[in-house]
């Protein structure tokens, strides 16, 4: 019986609601968000890292880079923007602007907004909910996206319809979460 209790209450730290868990029914949509949020950024990065690099002087042809599997074209000297590695600006980009989000969400849920968005909010997050697994729910997204960019527009559509139906439809954020 106690090991039964034991059990069920690390199932409920691991998945529940927001206040004491680690995860609860928005970390899909954190996914679906990182999805849409994680291909937005890597295409901004593409174009900003691709302008940057190429702003740069030419390349000699002897130079050690210059070579078709360093990313670069050797007759022009010029990097192909499509074979620029900027994973690390994008999850940096990502994790900003997760952290960002969790910011506001924190005031959000402490009432700066008024009584009604507290109470929409239902609580404060637990902290390595809001810490840890949100923003990593988001890298997730990402690389969903990078894998398989065909996802994104059905993702962005998921999570607009998660998003009305959450905020104007049910009376809290955690109305969905009584039901699992």
């Amino acid at each position: 019986m106690v090991e039964r209790q034991k059990n069920e209450n690390m199932l409920e730290m691991i998945w529940g609601m927001k206040t004491v868990a680690m995860m609860d029914v928005w970390t899909i949509e954190h996914v679906l968000s990182g999805v849409s949020i994680g291909h937005a950024v890597r295409i901004k990065n593409q174009k900003v890292l691709e302008k940057k690099f190429n702003s740069l002087p030419r390349f000699a042809p002897s130079f050690p880079l210059a070579q078709e599997d360093a990313g670069v074209d050797a007759p022009e000297g010029r990097l192909k923007g499509n074979r620029v590695m900027s994973r690390y600006f994008d999850i940096t980009g990502v994790l900003f602007l997760a952290y960002l989000w969790e910011t506001i969400e924190h005031y959000l849920e402490e009432g700066i907004a008024g009584g009604a968005v507290e109470y929409w909010f239902q609580g404060v997050e637990f902290w390595p909910n809001r810490i840890i697994f949100d923003p990593l729910m988001l890298v997730i997204g990402y690389w969903i996206a990078k894998k398989r960019p065909r996802l994104v527009i059905p993702a962005r559509v998921c999570s607009a319809i998660w998003l009305i139906v959450h905020i104007f439809v049910f009376p809290n954020s955690m109305y969905l979460q009584e039901f699992f």
